[in-house]
């Protein structure tokens, strides 16, 4: 409903260049169903969507299923990469900066961490573009500036680090923006954990301080932390549409661009279906682990 009220007409669009008659328009839009009411297109959309129709691209003249399917699996490897770079970063910081909050270590990690997080991730995208793929003075460039591959190279190895190579910038502005998240939620979930008595009985058993933290501390308070971060992975594609602008990188981010810039409807649909897939997935996810991991809700 609200990509069907955008001001913008997808016909002028796809015809602007090549003259085009009134009568040419009218039979063009009527062609793809623009001259229905917004309620009828509507009814329409969901009685294809649950039988698994998802439609025709009116910009790609493909089906909007073949060309999701083509574009999930680079926004799969982008997103992965980055998520898993993220939390394991995000985990090691919070945990030892909430063990010594107040301490150096603790500010540097929250400063750094924080002003990267304030930061537009288009607006650091676009400055590590230009530092490294186009180059600043003395600076080379050193990493490629968009794509996923560089079509002229052939064979496995060749083409992996290729792929790697490419992977570098995209997964690396995901990373900077995203792990701040799991550092403060990782910090002050341990922060909150250091008075519990169950740390002081661990310390009064003898145990070490790195043993108390790693098999009592970190446990619980990784709860909430892994409530956020399978929520935040939800969304973490649909925030894949401006890193993957920058980059070019072929992923289901890209591919929502483009179609904005018609509007390709059909395509813009298909593409949200996944989007909000993803979320409620994870939220499911979220729930089932919360569970497995938490004992007293397991006991409730």
């Amino acid at each position: 409903m609200l990509f069907s009220l955008m001001p913008a007409d997808p016909v002028q669009s796809m015809t602007r260049g090549h003259p085009t008659s009134d009568a040419q328009m009218a039979a063009l839009r009527r062609s793809l169903g623009l001259d229905k009411p917004i309620w009828l297109r509507f009814i329409d959309f969901v009685n294809d969507a649950l039988h698994g129709r998802l439609g025709q691209s009116w910009q790609f003249q493909q089906s909007v299923a073949s060309l999701i399917g083509s574009r999930l699996g680079p926004t799969v490897l982008l997103m992965g990469t980055a998520t898993l770079i993220s939390v394991t970063l995000g985990l090691w910081l919070g945990v030892r900066s909430g063990w010594r909050h107040g301490s150096l270590f603790d500010r540097a990690a929250s400063g750094v961490s924080l002003t990267l997080w304030s930061m537009p991730t288009f607006w650091l995208g676009m400055i590590l573009l230009v530092t490294f793929s186009v180059g600043l003075g003395p600076i080379p460039s050193i990493l490629p500036a968009n794509g996923m591959s560089d079509p002229s190279i052939s064979g496995a190895l060749p083409h992996t680090l290729d792929v790697v190579r490419h992977l570098v910038l995209p997964s690396m502005t995901m990373v900077l923006v995203v792990f701040a998240q799991y550092v403060t939620i990782m910090r002050s979930s341990i922060i909150d954990e250091l008075g519990s008595p169950y740390l002081l009985t661990a310390r009064a058993k003898g145990l070490t301080d790195a043993d108390v933290r790693r098999k009592h501390a970190v446990p619980n308070a990784l709860l909430p932390t892994v409530t956020v971060i399978f929520l935040h992975i939800g969304g973490i594609i649909g925030g894949a549409i401006t890193v993957e602008t920058v980059y070019s990188w072929p992923g289901l981010g890209y591919l929502t661009y483009q179609a904005l810039k018609v509007p390709d409807l059909p395509l813009l649909q298909g593409t949200f279906i996944i989007f909000s897939s993803s979320v409620i997935l994870m939220n499911l996810v979220a729930d089932v682990l919360y569970r497995i991991l938490d004992p007293r809700v397991r006991a409730q």
